[in-house]
């Protein structure tokens, strides 16, 4: 029973074809995706890796201007305690870092940094010095009194 409709059959050719290559696309989206999933994990780390670098460099830069002076070049310290130093390092997590740079130490010549409380520095910067003394654990040397330079 045809309701008086009429077929065109170069009609019905086209909406084939275009049916079969959106099923060839869905199809091969489908393929892609597990690809892609083995694949980002990897390409995430290396990205993180490469923040991390980066963030180090910057935060040398930053070290040199605002730190080295009392705490030496490479963080051995002159007249504050060295940073540098394998017993500070492993005892002190990165948060503790970030938190003794903003706010400083009470009762010492180590102020405040942050902008949080009159200093210079904005997080992401204090989170770069954090990231450089990081950076510098893995050749540290051991300082037993690492707090009196």
């Amino acid at each position: 029973m045809s309701y008086g409709y009429t077929t065109d059959p170069e009609l019905d050719r086209s909406t084939n074809r275009i049916m079969v290559v959106g099923a060839v696309l869905l199809l091969a989206m489908a393929a892609a995706f597990p690809i892609y999933l083995s694949y980002e994990p990897s390409a995430r780390e290396d990205a993180r890796a490469e923040q991390l670098v980066s963030l180090a460099h910057e935060g040398a830069s930053i070290w040199a201007f605002n730190c080295a002076s009392c705490h030496g070049d490479d963080g051995e310290g002159i007249t504050a305690p060295a940073l540098n130093a394998k017993e500070f390092l492993q005892s002190a997590t990165n948060e503790q870092i970030q938190l003794l740079v903003s706010v400083g130490i009470p009762g010492s010549a180590m102020g405040a940094y942050s902008q949080d409380f009159g200093g210079p520095l904005t997080s992401e910067q204090i989170k770069a010095v954090a990231t450089y003394l990081r950076s510098l654990e893995e050749t540290a040397p051991s300082v037993p009194n690492w707090r009196n330079p």
